[in-house]
């Protein structure tokens, strides 16, 4: 089974980093320290399509350590405070998306995640005073009332549900035409992710599931969330869409999503692209995960 986008990422986060000032400072210090290039949100890719790096000269404000990478210490730049990024990702980043090397797909995401993290979170969710930066850029301190703040993942479950051989799709309304996908939806408090695919399937397509087990997982840095993939047993295909989440939902057959993630013209849908998880999801499924 193919890995899914944003994983496989080789850096060292270097927690002991984050706690000692004086480590913090000799890996700033060090010549070889490099700073990602980001235009907002939006990485710079070389001719290679390798992520672009410069020195940290190109920064003078406050910057945020990522960690090593074979030893060189990387950071990004924070945002400037109080300022969020705009919600939707820019069609430069899609152009991007399907060109990542695997590493710094990885490392994009989670330097993307923080970014934006800061840029969305610079006021105390208690008191609502304007944060500090601390950890090394791993965390938000309140001067105020003292409440320590840091990065949230937001998991979501995606899944299939398959009854023999076939397994339900969906599609919404702003997907590419004629694209249909895993069924998704975020965890509720007190919730498991068994529940939450049982929740989820049942609300929006009106099946409901059984048995549930787990595939894989990745982490999608639009802005910070966890999908955690799974396959449920359908109990029966009859379908009853919440039109407020799906434009259609369909049966596939197993074939069928053989033909789509093939790119094969005769396909009678289109497959989410590699990078998604959802690609990894119909891969499993076809061979049989």
């Amino acid at each position: 089974m193919r890995a899914p986008g944003f994983t496989g990422g080789t850096l060292d986060r270097a927690d002991r980093v984050r706690h000692e000032p004086e480590l913090l400072a000799a890996a700033e210090a060090d010549p070889r320290a490099r700073l990602l290039v980001m235009h907002g949100l939006d990485p710079e890719l070389d001719a290679a399509d390798r992520l672009v790096w410069t020195s940290l000269d190109a920064a003078p404000g406050e910057r945020l350590f990522l960690g090593f990478d074979q030893g060189v210490p990387l950071f990004a730049a924070a945002p400037p405070h109080g300022r969020p990024f705009p919600g939707a990702r820019s069609p430069a980043l899609f152009a991007m998306l399907d060109r990542f090397h695997a590493q710094d797909a990885a490392l994009y995401a989670a330097a993307r995640s923080l970014v934006d993290w800061h840029g969305r979170h610079g006021y105390c969710a208690v008191c609502a005073t304007p944060t500090l930066t601390f950890r090394a850029g791993w965390g938000r301190a309140c001067p105020n009332c003292r409440a320590e703040h840091f990065p949230r993942v937001d998991p979501v479950v995606i899944m299939l549900a398959e009854l023999g051989d076939k397994v339900l799709l969906g599609r919404q309304p702003p997907w590419p035409a004629g694209r249909y996908s895993a069924l998704a939806g975020f965890l509720e408090v007190g919730e498991s992710i068994e529940e939450a695919v049982r929740r989820e399937t049942l609300e929006e397509a009106g099946v409901r599931v059984g048995a549930v087990r787990y595939v894989a997982s990745q982490p999608w840095p639009f802005p910070s969330s966890l999908m955690i993939a799974c396959i449920g047993e359908a109990e029966d295909e009859a379908i009853t869409i919440d039109v407020h989440e799906l434009e259609d939902a369909r049966w596939f057959t197993r074939d069928e999503v053989r033909l789509a993630l093939a790119r094969d013209p005769a396909a009678p849908f289109g497959a989410a692209p590699p990078y998604a998880i959802a690609h990894t999801l119909l891969t499993a499924w076809v061979e049989g995960a």
